[in-house]
């Protein structure tokens, strides 16, 4: 069984527009599944730290095909937590399907989920989260990753003094993404002068964060 962040009393499954990393736009059903390790106190989707709904994997395979569109983004809370079921779920589903996963970088993946992932955004969070480092930057678990060519690198960003921490990791440049830190569209225009900036100094890519200019701070889209 999956445990599927609740919302409105439903399962949050959802068909949208991804609105961050580098398939950002791109039309696809959003899976967004219960719990998380971590606590950030920025957190735009709190309501997924909760009890979810369960269901089977086959089950869930039925929602998701529903759809009619071949890209999968897994979402949370953190997916890894639930790795094990997710592996079973991703067999169900059409082989060209393209799967994202959306994860903090603080767990490892079992070999037979990586083999059917077609892309990483892996979101470490840095000291203004909330979340002590020695939860948030495991370095051997962020190494995994970075020797992965189709995992990237987002990062929630303040201001430049967040930069240190970002290079300390050794992670590779050009997989690297500064997104500013906001949870509406009036806080994402405020920080976005600060976040162009610093991706122009250091020569890593922006993340505009689309859904927050298209929806605000609305859920289940």
């Amino acid at each position: 069984m999956l445990s599927i962040a609740r919302l409105n009393s439903a399962p949050e499954i959802f068909y949208s527009l991804q609105g961050e990393g580098t398939r950002c736009g791109t039309p696809a059903v959003f899976l967004r599944l219960a719990g998380c390790n971590l606590t950030c106190k920025w957190c735009d989707t709190k309501h997924s730290w909760r009890n979810g709904i369960s269901h089977s994997p086959a089950e869930i395979a039925e929602m998701i095909a529903a759809h009619r569109c071949d890209s999968l983004v897994i979402t949370g809370g953190e997916p890894l937590l639930q790795q094990d079921a997710l592996a079973e779920l991703l067999t169900l589903l059409p082989a060209g399907m393209h799967i994202e996963v959306e994860t903090n970088g603080t767990i490892l993946p079992a070999p037979e989920l990586a083999a059917r992932i077609n892309q990483w955004n892996v979101s470490p969070k840095l000291q203004h989260s909330g979340n002590e480092d020695k939860l948030t930057l495991p370095a051997d678990t962020l190494a995994f990753f970075a020797t992965l060519p189709h995992a990237w690198f987002k990062f929630v960003v303040q201001s430049e003094a967040d930069w240190p921490a970002i290079e300390a990791l050794g992670l590779p440049r050009q997989r690297i993404i500064l997104m500013p830190c906001a949870t509406t569209r009036v806080g994402l225009e405020a920080a976005r002068p600060a976040v162009v900036d610093m991706c122009l100094k250091h020569g890593v890519r922006l993340g505009d964060r689309l859904h927050l200019s298209l929806w605000d701070d609305k859920k289940g889209v």
